[in-house]
């Protein structure tokens, strides 16, 4: 097998001695450090008119870069897809938009890079395609005649079908994931939705190894749940705790118990809600004024879009509210930064942290979980309280597992964890390491490659049998091959 090829919406900055952003970027460098292979994606910027992708070497891995035009900017990644999918694949309806110029941006810059990917692929490569902005990406690069094994991963949930029919073009996007030869989620919950749309909506069939066939192909869908590296975090953790940053807090804290939280400003992350429980657990439960402060850390993300603009203002307002409500000269309950920091430096404030704090509404994974864990101190570890619409919920067994929606229940697991005897702490937090180094992200990458390139050598394997069988005999299609004839592009792509 050939180099490895992975194409994600963001190619991760590449600037030597700078650590990765998160889950996605280590595993997929290591991936290529290890095979060699490409790295293909956008720049991140935007242009008057396109060009050509920028190569750059940095050892074995080629990091191929391109940029958009601002009305790809707008109708692709802004528009479809964070205004469209994003949205509803979180469940959030309500908030979601469609507009059919939007969805044809999307198609097109799809068939774009497609196209400019194209030229650099080997006969022997296997192309790794990330997330929603490239749903159709297999089914352009196989209108350009490219046959090489083709795999997805979604990072987000898939919704029910019943939620995902809200997109206008949910059919036509299901049948481009069909044009993979393996597409992977974060959960089986989510490979279920999957299934279910083929299945009950009478687009195919589902065998008991995973196999779908469905449009005139097969495919293998499975779950693939990220993990992170548990035991590296961990020396990180201990590493950069003497940092100035990390004993400010220290100080400040003057011996309060610490509530730490740590999210993109998103509005699958339910922070109002958090914030309102946290609240709860002061109101019910006074004896803990002024004794515990409430760390939550936000990033601001997607700041041009006015939904995300309303989020930040909305936050500001509630923890204003509640420190309005609650604070003493010498305490302040919420402390709301928003601002990015250094990820091992997160990992060393989280150490100092009694309790993580994880409640999104919806997550596909939420590796913020799992590294608030893998921080800890194994002599004195924290508490995780954690959503049950995060991913991470189904590996992390000694987690204070909560319906966010439930201030009171939310508040309650709070004061729980804040209170907990050490040894509880102790035998949790060994449960939850035991799971994230089972399932550490080398696990999650070499799962879905092997897998990937399994079907791969099957496929390859047929294809030699029909050349080798007797002119005019005939053979069944395997399982194992995602070959089929041509369709016409989608409408939408046509009119670009």
């Amino acid at each position: 097998m050939g180099r490895l090829i992975v194409v994600s919406n963001r190619v991760a900055p590449t600037q030597e001695g700078r650590p990765a952003a998160g889950g996605l970027a280590v595993g997929v460098l290591d991936a290529l450090k290890e095979t060699g292979g490409v790295w293909f994606g956008w720049s991140g910027e935007t242009v008057a008119e396109p060009s050509a992708p920028v190569i750059e070497q940095q050892g074995s891995v080629t990091y191929a870069t391109v940029s958009l035009t601002r009305r790809d900017y707008d109708q692709y990644y802004k528009g479809f897809s964070n205004t469209t999918l994003w949205p509803t694949f979180h469940y959030r309806n309500d908030l979601a938009r469609y507009e059919r110029q939007e969805y044809g941006g999307y198609l097109r810059v799809n068939v774009s890079l497609a196209r400019q990917l194209q030229p650099l692929i080997e006969p022997d490569d296997i192309i790794w395609v990330h997330d929603y902005h490239l749903i159709p990406f297999a089914r352009c690069l196989r209108d350009l005649g490219v046959k090489n094994p083709i795999g997805f991963f979604l990072h987000i949930p898939l919704p029910v079908p019943e939620v995902l029919r809200s997109v206008p073009p949910h059919e036509e996007l299901i049948k481009f994931m069909c044009h993979y030869d393996v597409v992977g989620f974060q959960t089986g919950a989510d490979r279920q939705a999957f299934l279910d749309y083929i299945e009950r909506g009478g687009h195919g069939t589902v065998s008991d190894d995973g196999m779908v066939h469905a449009w005139d192909r097969f495919l293998k869908v499975g779950a693939y749940p990220i993990g992170i590296y548990p035991d590296a975090i961990a020396r990180a953790s201990a590493q950069f705790s003497d940092r100035k940053a990390v004993r400010s807090l220290r100080e400040a804290m003057r011996g309060r118990k610490l509530i730490m939280s740590v999210d993109r400003l998103d509005y699958s992350k339910g922070l109002a809600e958090r914030f309102q429980a946290f609240e709860r657990m002061l109101q019910n439960g006074p004896g803990w004024h002024g004794r515990v402060s409430l760390l939550q850390i936000a990033p601001p993300t997607r700041s041009d879009v006015q939904t995300y603009q309303t989020i930040r203002r909305n936050l500001e307002g509630e923890a204003g509210r509640i420190n309005g409500r609650f604070a003493q000269l010498d305490w302040t309950p919420i402390q709301y930064l928003n601002r990015k920091y250094e990820r091992n430096l997160l990992m060393a404030l989280f150490r100092e942290a009694q309790v993580g704090y994880v409640a999104p509404l919806r997550d596909g994974m939420n590796l913020v979980a799992k590294e608030y864990v893998a921080s800890q101190n194994p002599e004195d570890p924290g508490v995780l309280v954690l959503s049950q619409f995060a991913g991470a919920a189904e590996q992390l067994p000694g987690a204070l597992v909560v319906n966010p929606y439930d201030l009171n229940q939310t508040a309650e697991a709070l004061e729980r964890a804040l209170s907990m005897p050490h040894a509880e702490r102790v035998s949790r937090y060994n449960d939850m390491m035991a799971s994230l180094r089972e399932n550490n992200l080398s696990v999650w990458r070499d799962t879905f490659l092997a897998d990937l390139r399994s079907v791969a050598t099957a496929a390859s394997v047929t294809a030699k049998a029909r050349t080798a069988a007797p002119a005019g005999a005939a053979s069944a299609p395997s399982p194992a091959t995602s070959a089929s004839a041509p369709e016409p592009a989608p409408r939408a792509a046509r009119a670009q």
